[in-house]
């Protein structure tokens, strides 16, 4: 999943016992607001849910429970639209991800001995997903269907998001 739809993932997206969730919005800054819009391209999906996650999403709803958000839809003056989203910062409001990559990703890099840098960015884990998945032997169609985005498998290896 891509940054801001982790970021608006809600519990009623994750369907533990058929083992998936749906993808069906993101948070996004507009004009310095937050607001809940699709997923990238428009496109909802459904994405398998590992096992792994399942019980670590699990263990955060038992010690962080989801808690109804409300924000505009699609744009600074749209429509109300309430989710239980598992990730809030402090106060409540969804996190925002350039303050998530500042406060927790990039300690967390440096705590690591990471370089920064977009090769280390939490975008580097969807590439890091696919080619996980790619060398399971799941397809390029799946794959693609699953990360809601078209893929081009190059002769080094590289995936296009």
């Amino acid at each position: 999943m891509r940054q801001g739809e982790v970021l608006g993932l809600a519990v009623e997206d994750v369907d533990f016992v058929e083992g998936v969730v749906h993808v069906v919005r993101q948070v996004k800054l507009i004009a310095g607001r937050q607001v809940f819009v699709l997923p990238k391209g428009g496109k909802t999906r459904t994405v398998p849910l590992p096992e792994s996650v399942a019980r670590a999403l699990e263990a955060h709803i038992a010690q962080y429970p989801p808690a109804a958000v409300t924000l505009p839809w699609r744009s600074v003056d749209g429509s109300p639209a309430t989710a239980a989203l598992f990730f809030r910062n402090a106060e409540g409001r969804p996190v925002i991800r350039t303050v998530f990559n500042e406060k927790a990703w990039r300690p967390a890099l440096h705590t690591a001995g990471v370089p920064r840098g977009r090769e280390n960015g939490v975008h580097a884990l969807r590439h890091f997903y696919a080619s996980v998945l790619l060398d399971a032997g799941e397809s390029i169609k799946a794959l693609s269907e699953y990360r809601g985005t078209m893929i081009r498998a190059s002769l080094c290896g590289r995936t296009h998001t």
